[in-house]
């Protein structure tokens, strides 16, 4: 698990003081910087460097998020497949779960333009920080 603590700006917030939903993607996309490191160290952007590519996306609202209240985000690896791999997140504000959202990001060859297997060397980094928690109904009933 990765984990990384946001303090919501006033960018971030709509009139009646709560934090956009809009906002969500740029936050989950910061806290997977840990994982983009994995594949690329040096994080650098050019066509024979980068190797994912995001290809779904999804979030869940359970409570509201408020402006100048500090945010933990949570990011876990879900499933890793031959070329993809899903990760999911998490978002705590206050120690109550807000919110969370998954990407299914591909191993992919810009120059190719073809998705390429994940190596094993990557592949066992990513499974150190597998999401080991199964939310039951009850549990997912506690968050609405």
């Amino acid at each position: 698990m990765f984990e990384i603590i946001i303090t919501p700006g006033v960018q971030n917030t709509d009139g009646l003081g709560h934090i956009n939903n809009g906002v969500l993607s740029e936050w989950f996309e910061t806290a997977r910087t840990p994982i983009y490191k994995i594949f690329t160290p040096t994080l650098e952007f050019s066509h024979d460097k980068w190797r994912l590519i995001m290809v779904h996306s999804e979030y869940d609202y359970y409570n509201q998020i408020y402006f100048k209240r500090d945010v933990v985000v949570r990011t876990f690896i879900k499933k890793i497949g031959k070329t993809s791999f899903t990760v999911y997140h998490e978002l705590f504000q206050e120690n109550k779960k807000c919110a969370s959202g998954s990407v299914v990001l591909v191993h992919y060859d810009f120059e190719m333009e073809e998705n390429i297997d994940i190596p094993e060397d990557i592949r066992k980094k990513l499974k150190k920080h597998f999401y080991r928690y199964k939310t039951t109904k009850s549990n997912y009933e506690n968050y609405l």
